[in-house]
């Protein structure tokens, strides 16, 4: 008997944090997973936890920002895993200052991963997806995209991604592709415990002061998000598209 081959997942970002996570459960739901991130070596620990557990999985270092690099990444992977149809666009950075303190720099910086690099995998993945007549786009927002004092540049590229989903959503429906945003609130990450030693915070008393004006009682983890994105690429999700779905132990309006 022949064994059908694992269906591809790329999930940006995914050296650590939310992307590690991620990677990790849809390689348990049983994905070969291509690992991406800025440095490809930054990728051994993922992709070693991967395949100690039994599963099949890719390092591929890349600017999500750069077309030429997105190209060769996603047809290594192409190549050596298979056709990408899960699509996880994890990647990102902040730069948080308030508005008159911002540089260009800083704007630019965040819009080329978030939205650019969003775009540019998207597109290049999307013709894998038609082709198989299958495919699940999963793009990370963030509460930030309702406002957040110091975040004009993350919470206008949050935002956006919002409406890029939506956009993907009407496009790419009719070939059996599905697109939908997960808007994160405060999860206990790497990039959260540098905006509070940014703010000159001590680590366990921000946690528990953000935990406080939680509803659920208690900060995220890179784990909650993995579990949503699971549910979003499972064959069971194929009638939700364009969502937006706020995982942030509480409502979020």
């Amino acid at each position: 008997m022949t064994q059908t081959p694992a269906r591809v997942a790329i999930v940006t970002g995914a050296a650590r944090g939310i992307g590690a996570a991620t990677a990790l459960r849809l390689a348990a739901d049983g994905f070969a997973v291509a690992v991406i991130d800025l440095d490809e070596a930054a990728t051994a620990a993922t992709v070693g936890a991967i395949e100690a557990a039994g599963g099949r999985a890719l390092g591929v270092g890349a600017d999500v920002g750069d077309p030429e690099q997105v190209q060769a990444a996603v047809d290594r992977i192409a190549a050596e895993l298979g056709p990408p149809v899960v699509l996880v666009n994890n990647a990102g950075v902040t730069r948080d200052n308030l508005l008159f303190k911002m540089t260009d720099a800083d704007w630019d910086l965040v819009m080329h991963v978030h939205l650019r690099g969003s775009f540019l995998m998207t597109r290049a993945c999307q013709r894998y997806m038609v082709d198989a007549k299958w495919g699940r786009v999963v793009n990370l927002s963030s509460t930030s995209a309702l406002g957040n004092r110091g975040q004009a540049n993350y919470a206008t590229a949050k935002a956006g991604l919002q409406g890029f989903t939506k956009t993907l959503a009407l496009e790419l429906g009719k070939f059996g592709v599905t697109a939908n945003a997960i808007a994160p609130g405060f999860i206990q990450t790497e990039m959260t415990k540098a905006t509070a030693e940014r703010l000159g915070r001590d680590w366990d008393e921000y946690v528990a002061e953000r935990a406080a004006a939680i509803p659920v009682a208690r900060g995220g983890v890179p784990e909650d998000i993995a579990h949503t994105v699971s549910f979003f690429v499972s064959e069971g999700a194929g009638f939700v598209s364009g969502q937006v779905v706020y995982v942030a132990g509480g409502p979020r309006t």
